[in-house]
């Protein structure tokens, strides 16, 4: 047999079992040989320099350099290197990073932040969470509110007032919105009458004679223009509602409902009143915060 057709043939052990099943000697690639004692000397090296082997009640920490970060409350801590105090000691750092943030917020204003990319970006984000966090459960995601309860924040109509500092003013100290029940101060059709009127104030004329009458006890008996002014416009300072602007803050009313289902709905709340509450937030949340928060409140209604 020539020496190439000897290469080509499949060396054996010489073993044989059965006459015919032989044992072939294929030996492992180079490459794979130094592969495999690589990672054994790199194990090793980690055995020495890493947490590593359990031994009694711990194990063996290694040779590692130490780790060593400041809590939030100061303290410095040095320990060994493991996987969880790298991963404390990355959220330390970020922390910090982020009352960075929060510092140069707090010496801001409200203009400033909205200025500068990444102070807006920010606090955004920031009040974005505390938002989802706390106000989302009554003003539903994205400030889109509940008609009937809980007042939109995105419809840039705002019976608090929608600057920044009425905002930040109804964060921090909280809302009352009450308004007296008529039902047993006025009959049927005056609370009819009055609907009428309420219904008009948003472009529908359909009974002058009922407007009129309705107008006349908005403006008299009815008592309404204490709050909401004689022109209907509503009043911050109390938290009225402007009942010109075709938005329903309280009456769960659409444009799809025909004239009769908009006088039902102002009608119930006529006779029922309203008592609405929003808590304060002042214990809560810090100064930081309620400025955040105010001013991502803000923008969700496009300002004002």
């Amino acid at each position: 047999m020539s020496k190439d057709k000897q290469k080509q043939t499949v060396q054996t052990t010489g073993h044989a079992w059965d006459g015919d099943i032989q044992e072939f000697n294929n030996p492992l690639p180079n490459w794979w040989l130094w592969g495999f004692y690589l990672t054994v000397i790199f194990a090793v090296i980690y055995w020495v320099l890493f947490p590593a082997w359990p031994v009694g009640d711990g194990y063996t920490k290694g040779i590692a350099n130490e780790i060593e970060y400041t809590t939030r409350d100061g303290k410095v801590v040095k320990t060994h290197w493991n996987t969880r105090a790298l991963l404390q000691k990355d959220l330390m750092e970020a922390r910090a990073q982020q009352q960075k943030f929060i510092e140069e917020l707090n010496q801001s204003t409200a203009e400033e932040i909205l200025k500068d990319p990444a102070k807006r970006a920010f606090a955004f984000s920031v009040a974005k969470v505390l938002f989802a966090d706390n106000c989302a459960a009554c003003h539903q995601a994205g400030g889109a509110g509940l008609a009937g309860k809980y007042p939109s924040l995105a419809d840039d109509d705002w019976i608090w007032g929608g600057k920044y500092e009425h905002i930040e003013h109804s964060i921090r100290e909280g809302r009352n919105g009450n308004m007296p029940g008529f039902a047993a101060r006025l009959t049927g059709q005056q609370i009819d009458d009055l609907c009428e009127y309420v219904v008009s104030l948003s472009g529908e004329d359909k009974e002058n004679t009922k407007v009129a009458s309705g107008k006349a006890l908005f403006s008299g008996e009815g008592g309404c223009v204490a709050c909401h002014t004689s022109e209907a416009t509503g009043n911050i300072a109390i938290g009225s509602a402007n009942l010109t602007d075709h938005i329903w803050t309280v009456a769960n009313i659409n444009d799809q409902m025909s004239h009769a289902e908009k006088k039902q709905a102002i009608a119930s709340v006529i006779q029922k009143g309203i008592a609405r509450k929003m808590p304060a937030w002042k214990n809560r949340f810090s100064d930081t915060e309620i400025k955040m928060l105010a001013l991502y409140v803000h923008e969700l209604g496009g300002g004002m």
